[in-house]
């Protein structure tokens, strides 16, 4: 189970290793409990999604006869909701604290533009490695709070209460997002995975673009992220941001119905902060324009 945000999604979603609970055509093997556990070893026949379980132990097989998966692993060594919440709470509550030190110090932009680059470093790599590593993950939570804190202490000068409007909309997404998700209003299936990786894709290819155009051309580049234009893609961020958290609470469901790892919690809280983090931004800018010139 890897996180459902862009480049982090190495395992959970991929043709080789299937997503939980998205293959809804897959029979459960009779009397193989495990065939449709992408955390249990499931070599069935004819089954594009069926590899080695990475969490189970030594395979072994004896020639010609019927394959027997092996024994769940110990639940004392599974991944939970309680764990989940742990963990996101630790990262999560990282971020708030350091970006509360960086507001009251009244950290420099420049200093802050550093430590949003030493974040995006760090998030890239736990993004490539096979485990999480706890530490990475929480100095990720630790330098991202910094940029956070003098970003929004900036643009709260300008334009006043801004931050507490945007952490109030964050919250009302993330509520909103998970109510839905847990009544079933959004299903998570390949086809909705699908159409927000595409969407994410020419959403950032665009912000890029528009990067470079103010980069080398001056101002706002296209125009992408200021008026008009501005107010659109700053709904369209937040509403992507809302998408990739039914990803990520898809995640967090079937890696605990299936016995994930305990430490596959962190890469959970990783995933949550990450797009918490995007949707924070997004409506950070939102709000800026909107009132910006009031």
């Amino acid at each position: 189970m890897r996180s459902s945000n862009p480049v982090f999604s190495r395992r959970g979603f991929s043709r080789a290793g299937g997503y939980a609970g998205f293959n809804a055509q897959q029979q459960p093997q009779a009397g193989n409990p495990y065939a449709s556990n992408p955390y249990a070893a499931n070599p069935q026949a004819g089954n594009p999604y069926a590899q080695p379980n990475p969490y189970a132990g030594q395979q072994t097989q004896t020639p010609g006869q019927p394959y027997t998966a092996p024994p769940a692993p110990p639940s004392a060594g599974r991944m939970t909701m309680d764990d989940v919440v742990a963990r996101t709470g630790m990262t999560l509550g990282l971020v708030v604290v350091t970006a509360a030190v960086a507001w009251l110090t009244g950290l420099s932009l420049g200093l802050a533009l550093g430590a949003g680059l030493v974040a995006m470093v760090l998030g890239f790599v736990q993004a490539f490695k096979r485990k999480a590593s706890p530490a990475l993950i929480l100095a990720y939570a630790a330098f991202e709070g910094l940029f956070l804190g003098a970003l929004s202490n900036y643009v709260n000068q300008w334009v006043n209460g801004a931050a507490m409007q945007a952490v109030l909309g964050t919250m009302a997404v993330f509520t909103a997002v998970l109510v839905m998700y847990k009544t079933r209003i959004i299903r998570v299936t390949q086809r909705f995975y699908r159409f927000v990786m595409a969407a994410a894709i020419g959403f950032v290819l665009l912000m890029a673009v528009n990067l470079l155009f103010a980069a080398f051309g001056g101002g706002d580049g296209l125009g992408f992220r200021s008026g008009g234009l501005g107010i659109l893609f700053g709904v369209v961020g937040i509403v992507l941001g809302a998408l990739f958290l039914a990803l990520d609470f898809k995640q967090v469901e079937d890696g605990i119905a299936y016995g994930a790892p305990k430490e596959e919690a962190w890469l959970s809280a990783f995933g949550l902060t990450l797009t918490l983090v995007w949707i924070y931004m997004e409506f950070l800018r939102l709000i800026a324009i909107l009132q910006g010139d009031n």
